[in-house]
């Protein structure tokens, strides 16, 4: 017989907590019962869940009662106040925020890469950056067959990452240009619409953004390896939906375009499309609404014999966020690492 559980979803009606409700379906996750919680200003809003509405709740301390997993997709201080709590009521907390990233007690996860480091686990498992996702399923691999010394990135992240605001502000944006009126900007700080804003989060006083350092330190955190180098630089770009990022990996011995594509298409997690004869690659608008983390553009860095150049693109709210955690739950099942009431 199947074991079932009780999942808490806290921020159900945000871009990612509501493709964790897609994603349960699809899925087919051996799920009991759901139940959906924002913040009061969602309160009866009911969403479709397995073919069934359920009302949003608002969270508060009782919300976890009875509950074996609880998705928090609801921003850091929303986790850093309520996951201590699911976890004393017996959940298992995935945190999509970056409350808990870097901190040495919390597992930083993506299946493909580091499973076994989920059963390190104290009742909170944190889900990483979009960005940092993509680089290691794609890295990691490569990484294990001939180190890595050093990887130079960047980055050119959909407004879909700043929340379903950012979508609305690129949309009106881009009417009111093409309709030769001044841009309205309210969720960044210039316009986006047709524009690039080599900003993401706050800037520190090293230059890089908080994103930028997010980026390298995960990274490394995640692939168990403090000793490569990872300097990034992020860019917003007038994309709705998917993450693009261009790397520049140095390794400690020559590595050839033909190797590491060998590597790279039989690893999980990954799609090769690379062949530039008929301009095939990813592009985020075709990889939209996919699971995989996609790779092209690969070929010798020209300025460094052991260097590679690529090209790798993913879904950031599916693969980047809502997906990846559901698959950190569903590795916890597949190991019997999670008994429903325990």
């Amino acid at each position: 017989m199947t074991r079932r559980y009780n999942v808490a979803i806290v921020g159900a009606t945000g871009l990612v907590g509501q493709e964790f409700i897609k994603i349960l379906g699809q899925r087919n996750f051996p799920v009991d019962s759901v139940y959906l919680y924002a913040s009061d200003r969602s309160v009866g809003r009911k969403l479709f869940v397995n073919h069934q509405e359920i009302a949003v709740q608002e969270v508060s301390p009782e919300s976890f009662r009875g509950l074996d997993i609880a998705l928090f997709a609801a921003g850091s201080e929303v986790s850093r106040y309520y996951s201590p709590v699911a976890v004393q009521s017996g959940a298992v907390v995935i945190d999509n925020s970056t409350a808990f990233r870097m901190e040495k007690e919390v597992p930083l996860v993506v299946p493909e890469v580091n499973p076994e480091d989920i059963k390190t686990h104290k009742g909170i498992i944190a889900n990483p950056n979009c960005s940092a996702i993509q680089l290691s399923v794609v890295l990691a691999p490569l990484h294990r067959v001939n180190p890595i010394r050093r990887v130079i990135v960047a980055t050119y992240q959909s407004v879909s990452g700043s929340g379903s605001e950012a979508i609305e502000e690129l949309t009106t944006q881009s009417r009111q240009v093409l309709d030769g009126q001044a841009a309205v900007t309210k969720v960044y700080s210039h316009q986006i619409a047709f524009n690039l804003l080599p900003e993401i989060d706050v800037f520190l006083d090293t230059g890089y953004t908080k994103e930028e350092r997010k980026i390298a330190e995960e990274t490394c955190k995640i692939m168990h390896a403090p000793e490569i180098s990872i300097s990034a630089t992020c860019v917003r770009v007038p994309v709705f939906i998917g993450y693009s990022t261009a790397v520049h990996a140095e390794f400690t011995h020559t590595i050839s375009p033909e190797e590491s594509r060998q590597i790279l298409s039989h690893s999980p997690g990954i799609k090769v499309l690379d062949d530039p004869t008929v301009s095939l690659y990813p592009q985020p608008w075709s990889v939209a609404g996919t699971d995989e983390c996609y790779v092209g553009r690969i070929r010798q860095e020209a300025s460094h014999k052991n260097s590679l150049a690529m090209w790798i693109v993913a879904d950031n709210i599916r693969k980047g966020a809502a997906l990846n955690a559901v698959q950190i739950a569903e590795e916890m099942i597949k190991r019997g690492w999670l008994i429903p009431g325990d």
